[in-house]
C-alpha cells in the first residue's frame, strides 16, 4: 500500500499526496481498531502448520522464510494503495469520480474486464483454499478423537455427514453481523491453542536441540515459504482496511506494526513447536498435544468456532458468484419473481459449498495443502498482481531501482507459483 507524494519518481515510499487523503471520504476506525482488524484478517489456522514447515527446513531457515514473506507481502500491500492513489489522482485531474473498494475494482481499472475477472478468480481460489483448509483442520482434529476412541468414522464422513449439512444451513444467513462474534471466538481459540502449544513446548525444553537437522534442509524452503505466504495472506482486505481508517496517512505505519508483531509471533511459534517435537511434528501442531482436558477443550473450541465462522470465509466467494450470476442476461430474463431469483442464488451457494466439501474430502494433508495454496494462488495475489499493477500505472515515473524491485516481486512470484504447481503435480504423479 505504498503512497508517494505527487506520485513522482523522487518521492519516498511511504509518503502520500495529502490532497488525495483529504479528497477521499474517511472511515471511522481508530489506530487501535485498524490494528486489530489487520491482525484478525491475517492470522488464522495456517499458523498451526508453521512448526511442520519448520520441520522441513530447520528453525533458522524457517524463521528467515517467515521474515522474508512478511516483509515482501507488507511492501506489496503498500503497492496496492499507491496504485489506488494514482488512479484517484488521475481521475481527480480529469474531473471524474472514482471509487475503488476492492481488489477486483483495481484490476478492472488497470486491465479492464480481463483484469477484474483474473483478480476475482484468484480471490475466489484463495478464499476457497482457506475454506478447504478450515474443513481439513476440523476433520483432522475430529479424526484424532475418533482414533483415540477406536471409531470407524472416516474423515470424509465427518465432512459429508456433519460439516456439510451444518454449512448448508448456515449459507441461508446473509447477514455477517450475526456470525461475526463466532469469528471473534475462533480468533480467541486460536490464541488459546497457540498459548497451550507454547506451554507444552517449554515443558519439553530439555529436548530442544538448536542444531537439530531438518528433514529436507534447503530444499524445504519452497514448502516453508508457501506456508508462510498462506499465513500472511490478507490481500482481499487490503483496500477495505485502508479505507476504514479515520486517518489513512497512518495506515502504512499501523500495518508495519501489525506485521512486525505477527512475524515475531509466527517465528517464535514455529521455532518452539519444531524444537519441542522435532521430526515427530505433525502438520497440525495441535495433533501433537496430549489428550488432557485443556488440549481437548481447545481443539473442540477451535473446531466449533471455525465451523460457525466458515460462512465468513465463504462470503467473498458468494458475493462474486452471485454478482456474476445476476449479470447474466438469461438470468435477468427468467420469468419468475424476486423470490424465485433468491432461491436460484441460494442454490448457487449450496452448489459452491458442495464443491468445496468434495475438494476437502480428497486432500490428504493440511500442511501440504496450505503450502500449495500459498505458493500458487496467494503468491499471485501477493506478489505478481501488485507488482504488475504498479509497473503498468507508474513504471515510467519510477526510478530504476524501484522498477527493479517491482520486477523482482513479479519474477519471484511467478517462479514461486510455477515451482509450487510443479511440486503439486509431481507429488500427485508419484503419490508421495
Amino acid at each position: 500500500m505504498a503512497m508517494t507524494r505527487g506520485l513522482s519518481s523522487t518521492a519516498p515510499l511511504l509518503d502520500g499526496p495529502p490532497e488525495i487523503h483529504r479528497r477521499r471520504s474517511s472511515g471511522e476506525a481508530t489506530l487501535a481498531q485498524t490494528l486489530g482488524n489487520i491482525v484478525v484478517s491475517i492470522v488464522g489456522t495456517g499458523v498451526l502448520g508453521l512448526p511442520y514447515a519448520f520441520r522441513k527446513t530447520g528453525w533458522l531457515a524457517g524463521s528467515l522464510s517467515v521474515a522474508a514473506a512478511g516483509g515482501s507481502i507488507y511492501l506489496c500491500m503498500l503497492l496496492l494503495i499507491q496504485c489506488r492513489n494514482r488512479l484517484e489522482e488521475n481521475d481527480h485531474e480529469s474531473g471524474d469520480a472514482i471509487h475503488i473498494q476492492s481488489y477486483g475494482d483495481l484490476g478492472a481499472k488497470v486491465f479492464g474486464a480481463t483484469g477484474r475477472y483474473l483478480t476475482e478468480f484468484l480471490v475466489v481460489l484463495s478464499q476457497a483454499g482457506s475454506a478447504v483448509a478450515y474443513l481439513i483442520f476440523i476433520v483432522q482434529n475430529l479424526s484424532s478423537f475418533a482414533k483415540t476412541n477406536q471409531s470407524l468414522i472416516s474423515p470424509s464422513s465427518f465432512i459429508f455427514l456433519l460439516l456439510l449439512p451444518l454449512e448448508l444451513s448456515l449459507s441461508f444467513i446473509r447477514s455477517l453481523s450475526s456470525i461475526a462474534p463466532v469469528s471473534a471466538f475462533a480468533d480467541v481459540c486460536n490464541v488459546l491453542a497457540m498459548a497451550i502449544v507454547i506451554k507444552e513446548d517449554f515443558q519439553l525444553f530439555d529436548r530442544f536441540s538448536w542444531g537439530r537437522s531438518a528433514v529436507n534442509g534447503i530444499w524445504g524452503l519452497p514448502f516453508a515459504g508457501g506456508v508462510a505466504v498462506f499465513c500472511f495472506e490478507g490481500f482481499s482486505m487490503t483496500l477495505a482496511l485502508e479505507a476504514s481508517m479515520a486517518d489513512r496517512r497512518k495506515f502504512p505505519l499501523v500495518l508495519l506494526a501489525a506485521f512486525i508483531a505477527i512475524t515475531i509471533v509466527y517465528v517464535s511459534f514455529g521455532s518452539f513447536g519444531y524444537l519441542a517435537y522435532g521430526n515427530e511434528t505433525k502438520d497440525i501442531i495441535t495433533l501433537n498435544l496430549p489428550n488432557d482436558w485443556s488440549a481437548i477443550a481447545v481443539k473442540v473450541g477451535i473446531c466449533v468456532a471455525l465451523a460457525f465462522a466458515f460462512p465468513i470465509t465463504m462470503h467473498p466467494i458468494y458475493e462474486i458468484v452471485e454478482t456474476k450470476l445476476t449479470a447474466i442476461g438469461c438470468f435477468q430474463k427468467l420469468p419468475y419473481n424476486a423470490r424465485g431469483q433468491r432461491i436460484t442464488l441460494q442454490l448457487a451457494r449450496m452448489a459452491v459449498l458442495v464443491m468445496v466439501a468434495m475438494v476437502a474430502s480428497y486432500i490428504p494433508g493440511f500442511g501440504a495443502f496450505i503450502s500449495l495454496v500459498g505458493s500458487t494462488v496467494c503468491a499471485m495475489l501477493s506478489f505478481v498482481l501488485p507488482a504488475t499493477f504498479h509497473l503498468v500505472l507508474m513504471g515510467s515515473d519510477l526510478k530504476l531501482w524501484r522498477r527493479a524491485v517491482d520486477y523482482v516481486f513479479l519474477l519471484v512470484g511467478l517462479a514461486f507459483a510455477g515451482y509450487g504447481t510443479y511440486n503439486a503435480l509431481r507429488d500427485q504423479i508419484t503419490g508421495s
